[in-house]
């Protein structure tokens, strides 16, 4: 199992059916030995999931909750979705939440005290021509234009530790841009460069 699954329990329904089923047994143990118990309980349940953003090319913040109850919350997804949208052409598309489970699981290895800095989130295909005409290293199918890959740094940490965390996790690829000051994560296959 990934660090990414061991770090955020097992998505969706499962996660509900196995915490309650984990809780359940934490609570007959926390009868037994409540510090023991309860500390264990509060490993499985996450009530919540949160991120933070800002967008370094329009200015733009967002702190919300997207994950709640065992549920994506559909209003946050559609934030997140606007403020990781193309700034260049200010199209809006999903961003997979895979990407949001990633980032959030980075989130609880750092600790960071500021939002994720985000350089590109979605990409369309017109921008993604664009920046492979003038520079060098966008890929021609970029995980970018399907919501998969997002392009971040963490002012207050360094870039190498960050990208560290990402490889740990193995979750998908991780490129690392020290010149630019960003690393890329997506949730392809798992690969490095």
């Amino acid at each position: 199992m990934s660090l990414l699954k061991r770090t955020l329990g097992i998505n969706g329904k499962e996660l509900s059916r196995r915490c309650f089923l984990k809780v359940g047994a934490l609570a007959a143990l926390a009868c037994a030995s409540p510090r023991l118990g309860f500390a264990a309980a509060g490993e499985c349940l996450q009530l919540e999931r949160s991120l933070s953003f800002c967008n370094t090319h329009t200015g733009e913040h967002l702190e919300a909750v997207y994950w709640s109850g065992g549920e994506y919350v559909p209003t946050t997804l559609a934030d997140i979705n606007y403020i990781l949208r193309d700034h260049r052409t200010g199209e809006v598309k999903p961003i997979n939440t895979r990407v949001l489970d990633l980032l959030f699981a980075m989130r609880v290895k750092l600790k960071p005290l500021c939002p994720f800095h985000v350089i590109s989130g979605y990409r369309s295909p017109r921008t993604n021509a664009f920046l492979r005409n003038f520079g060098r290293g966008v890929g021609k199918k970029s995980l970018h234009m399907c919501g998969k890959a997002i392009d971040i740094r963490l002012p207050g940490l360094s870039l190498s530790l960050v990208h560290r965390v990402a490889m740990d996790l193995k979750a998908g690829g991780v490129g690392y841009y020290p010149r630019s000051n960003f690393i890329h994560v997506d949730v392809g296959r798992v690969r490095y460069w």
